[in-house]
């Protein structure tokens, strides 16, 4: 048997999420077209005959932070690089090689870990543009593998698992072959809210929101009741959020919910609150409160 960590990487937006949603075969990680949807350190769970694979997405790399949110961020992605035992560098499937990705190969160069280039997305391109996309990045570094796939197609992953256990280390199961993340519900349910709201807010918004359960219970009908929090920075993007007469608040809940019942497989009892916090990517309290705290480097 072999177990252990394989870290997802890559700049925002490029289908890190999405694939290793469907790696896992489900949706535990959240999803969305607006970059720095992930932002915290989310690990999931594959238990095969062959062995275990703990997944672990992370923030997309970003070249600078403009506030204390982005540091925390980069600062996830960058520390998760050390503890894997395989990284999963997920690019697009283009020739360019730009400075974000240059800048992510420097640190990837301060490692010993093994490196697999993912080129995702070849949905998007014909067949024969792939060696050519091989050949321009295949001397970057040196790649253990590099293997084209479509994560939104489910597509060569087959052969993308078998090269992850490749270099995995012989050992017994991390987890319990039951668990499929090391998430909380907690923590579960305000990231589909916050998905939600990314999807159906105006682009201003999303960036400065915040999502905080506030209380989540049970019950012992197996209803689950939920109170959540939405954070805004700004008096303007509270009235964005709850919308005319309610409506837009109304649908975020109603999207979530209809998420959270088929996660649950029960119902699900939402009440969402919209809260303003100036400036709380700033704030190393609201920070920590909500859930983005830095660990202290030894």
């Amino acid at each position: 048997m072999k177990a252990g960590f394989a870290a997802i990487i890559g700049r925002p937006n490029v289908g890190k999420s999405t694939l290793m949603n469907h790696l896992i075969g489900q949706k535990i990680a959240i999803t969305s077209d607006r970059p720095q949807t992930t932002r915290s350190r989310i690990e999931t769970v594959l238990t095969t005959d062959a062995g275990q694979v703990i997944f672990v997405d992370t923030p997309g790399f970003i070249r600078k932070a403009n506030n204390r949110l982005g540091e925390y961020m980069m600062d996830v992605s960058v520390g998760t690089l050390a503890d894997a035992d395989v990284i999963l560098w997920l690019i697009e499937p283009s020739s360019y090689i730009g400075e974000g990705d240059r800048e992510i190969a420097e640190a990837i160069r301060k490692v010993t870990t093994p490196v697999i280039l993912v080129i995702n997305k070849t949905d998007l391109i014909k067949k024969e543009q792939l060696l050519g996309i091989i050949d321009a990045w295949k001397d970057l570094l040196p790649f253990q593998e590099i293997v084209p796939v479509s994560g939104l197609k489910a597509r060569g992953l087959d052969e993308l698992l078998t090269c992850v256990f490749r270099y995995l280390p012989e050992g017994p199961m991390l987890y319990d072959e039951e668990t499929l993340t090391d998430q909380p519900m907690r923590q579960i349910a305000s990231e589909i809210i916050r998905e939600k709201a990314l999807k159906l807010l105006s682009k201003e918004v999303p960036h400065g929101i915040a999502v905080v359960i506030d209380r989540y219970k049970v019950r012992d009908d197996g209803l689950t009741e939920i109170d959540a929090s939405v954070i805004c920075e700004k008096e303007s993007h509270k009235g964005i959020v709850i919308g005319k007469g309610g409506a837009k608040l109304k649908a975020i809940g109603s999207a979530a919910r209809r998420d959270l019942e088929a996660l649950t497989e029960g119902k699900v009892f939402l009440k969402l609150f919209v809260k303003v916090r100036k400036d709380w990517r700033d704030n190393e309290t609201l920070l920590r409160d909500y859930g983005y705290e830095k660990k202290k480097k030894p």
